[in-house]
């Protein structure tokens, strides 16, 4: 059971050092898991670690938001998908779903801001090569019209009661 149609970018299991005092993956695991599938996506729009090498620039995520929806524990196999919520020369904006592999439920979100940088007289913000930008349209073309997720652009405060 997978209610999203965004692509799959990552598995990954849970490992049993992932586990916390609450007998559930520890928060500082998410995020992990999160980046592993970052990482995955860079290389699928051919951001990869050579071309940073190579051409002297990076990409720094400058701002994540991450929902804890239902927990997950050790041994259970996750799924990492990822939609362009929106992009320009320099930016990314993503939203990323880990999602139970066998049992289908949302486990977690994270919304990313990410920078793109040269490295050689900085870091400082740098336009991307037309061959990143045009991957990362096509991404988020598969989803003009789309609503966005309920997640996404969340703001973080105590909601108080009339």
């Amino acid at each position: 059971m997978n209610e999203t149609s965004m692509p799959l970018i990552h598995e990954q299991t849970v490992r049993p050092e992932w586990i916390d005092h609450n007998k559930h993956m520890n928060v500082a695991y998410y995020v992990l898991i999160f980046d592993h599938a970052l990482d995955d996506f860079l290389d699928e729009i051919e951001l990869t670690r050579e071309y940073r090498q190579s051409a002297n620039c990076t990409v720094y995520v400058l701002e994540t938001h991450v929902t804890y929806i239902q927990e997950v524990h050790e041994g259970d196999a996750l799924n990492m998908y990822v939609r362009v919520l929106d992009c320009d020369e320099k930016r990314m904006h993503l939203f990323l779903e880990m999602r139970h592999r066998d049992k289908g439920f949302l486990a977690a979100t994270s919304e990313q801001m990410i920078m793109h940088l040269s490295t050689k007289d900085g870091p400082k913000a740098a336009p991307m090569p037309e061959n990143l930008q045009t991957n990362l349209q096509k991404h988020k073309d598969q989803f003009a019209g789309d609503p966005l997720p309920k997640q996404a652009g969340a703001v973080i405060g105590i909601r108080r009661k009339s």
